[in-house]
């Protein structure tokens, strides 16, 4: 396997864990700590947040330094991060919290770019294959992220899950070592002099640039709204135990990336547009589910199909995206792509929380139909 794919994937998998671990524990967290309980979510909306404000000053910074060097100060920024979330919890400060959620968002904009640098480490015709080998790390974080939540939220004797934080920080340290790994992408130096750059109005106004954007906005804004309110749904409004939410999550998160075993062979086989299709009807299955009833089975089910929706979308909408912009432009049009997505997301996070609380989990659900028809 190339080398930089490998190191790509192993830190996907590490850099990765934080975000399920926040899936699963930042809204209950947030509702022990927040002054109001509608702002439970707050501390996942800002992870998201984090992520959409800093895709630009991330794909630029990697612009200037390269992606390694980027990639790490991602890292040492997630690090800091969790540590003030130890500090947070030991002192009762939902504000510390939200800041650290916020940072540890930050990078999530680094983490993002893995797919990028992937596409630039191989071939144009592996490209499919060389993204979707890098989303199977993820696999691994849905089982780290709350397992390090479930099994360390004791291990410090200065708040619930102070020891989870303190574990991620941990985890976070070791992805700079793996990352000291990753080499220079493939790109040549006379590709990306020769290749000219268009204005960045040019490179948007293209129907399959705007498609690619759009089928990732859709695929990011549904699975966060319904993902987000996942946890406060079940454990705290239909009182199901925090095991039982973790398996939830768990198969959620393991069902949007173990596609990527054969999503992109998957793409070769089939074209672009009938994965993507795809995608969106699977998603859709997600809430047909959410309205027939809530019991576990129901939950673990309509995530599951969400995650596989996702990733047919997602994994499409990159590929797609590869294909808009010459070497020379990739940077900007990854920035425009990314800022975008994530600035989309980050509405669904915010509004996750005051949702689920004050309309029901089927109003959830049911907000995500109009933009799967777009």
């Amino acid at each position: 396997m190339n080398r930089n794919i490998l190191v790509l994937a192993l830190s996907q998998a590490l850099g990765l864990s934080g975000a399920p671990m926040i899936v699963l524990i930042g809204g209950i967290i947030g509702a022990d700590l927040a002054p109001d309980k509608s702002w439970a979510t707050l501390p996942l909306a800002l992870l998201v947040i984090g992520g959409a404000a800093f895709t630009i000053p991330a794909a630029l910074l990697m612009g200037r330094i390269g992606r390694r060097l980027g990639f790490m100060t991602g890292m040492a920024i997630a690090l800091l991060s969790s540590l003030v979330a130890v500090y947070a919890i030991s002192t009762e400060s939902f504000l510390l919290f939200c800041l650290s959620t916020l940072g540890l968002g930050t990078n999530m904009a680094f983490v993002q770019q893995y797919r990028f640098a992937a596409a630039e480490s191989v071939e144009p015709n592996y490209v499919g294959r060389a993204i979707s080998l890098v989303l199977i790390g993820g696999i691994a974080a849905a089982f780290l992220g709350p397992e390090l939540a479930k099994n360390s939220r004791e291990w410090l004797p200065i708040g619930p899950y102070s020891g989870s934080f303190a574990s991620l920080a941990a985890i976070y340290l070791f992805n700079m070592v793996v990352m000291s790994f990753l080499k220079k992408p493939h790109i040549s130096t006379a590709a990306v002099e020769t290749g000219g750059k268009r204005p960045l109005k040019e490179i948007i106004s293209q129907p399959l640039f705007l498609t690619a954007v759009l089928a990732a906005m859709v695929a990011y804004w549904s699975m966060t709204f319904i993902m987000t309110a996942t946890p406060v749904s079940m454990h705290i409004i239909d009182g199901f135990s925090l095991a039982d939410t973790a398996w939830v999550v768990q198969g959620h998160v393991i069902a949007m990336f173990s596609p990527s075993l054969f999503t992109g062979w998957l793409i070769d086989r089939f074209g672009l547009g009938k994965m993507m299709k795809s995608g969106i009807i699977l998603m859709t299955f997600c809430v047909v589910i959410a309205l027939i009833e809530r019991h576990l089975i129901h939950y673990w089910s309509g995530l599951f199909l969400l995650g596989i929706g996702w990733n047919f979308l997602f994994v499409g909408g990159t590929t797609l995206l590869t294909r808009t912009y010459r070497p020379a432009e990739r940077f900007k049009a990854q920035a425009f792509n990314d800022f975008t997505v994530y600035g989309f997301q980050a509405t669904a996070s915010l509004s996750a929380g005051a949702i689920v609380f004050y309309a029901g989990w089927e109003i959830i659900n049911l907000t995500t139909l109009p933009l799967l028809l777009i």
